[in-house]
C-alpha cells in the first residue's frame, strides 16, 4: 500500500473555492479501483490549512490516479489558490502485528 499525506496551505480568500474543487476530486478518487482511502481534512485552528490522506493499493494505482480527469482538473483549478506549494509526504503503514516487534 502507498500512503501519502498531502499538506496544503490555501490563500484565505480561496478557502471555499478550494473546498469545492477538492470535494469534486475526492468524489472521483474514491471511485477509482486502486483507491483504498481518500480523506479531505481542514485544520480546526488554521482554516487555511488542509490535509489529504491518500491510500492506494500500489504505485501503479497512484500513477493511474494522477492521470484521471478529476485529478488533472483539480490540480489546474487549485494551482493559484495555494499560498505555497503543496507537500506530499509518503508514510509506511504499520499493521498492528508490526507493533509487537517493538
Amino acid at each position: 500500500m502507498i500512503v501519502t499525506c498531502v499538506h496544503i496551505h490555501v490563500k484565505p480568500e480561496s478557502i471555499e473555492a478550494f473546498k469545492q474543487a477538492t470535494l469534486l476530486n475526492h468524489l472521483g478518487t474514491i471511485k477509482e479501483p486502486g483507491n483504498i482511502r481518500f480523506d479531505f481534512l481542514q485544520q480546526e485552528d488554521q482554516p487555511d490549512t488542509f490535509l489529504l490522506y491518500e491510500v492506494f493499493e500500489s504505485e501503479e494505482a497512484v500513477k493511474a490516479h494522477k492521470q484521471t480527469e478529476h485529478y488533472l482538473n483539480w490540480r489546474e483549478a487549485v494551482n493559484d489558490m495555494m499560498a505555497q506549494n503543496r507537500k506530499g509526504v509518503r508514510h509506511t503503514l504499520l499493521a498492528p502485528t508490526d507493533l509487537a516487534l517493538w
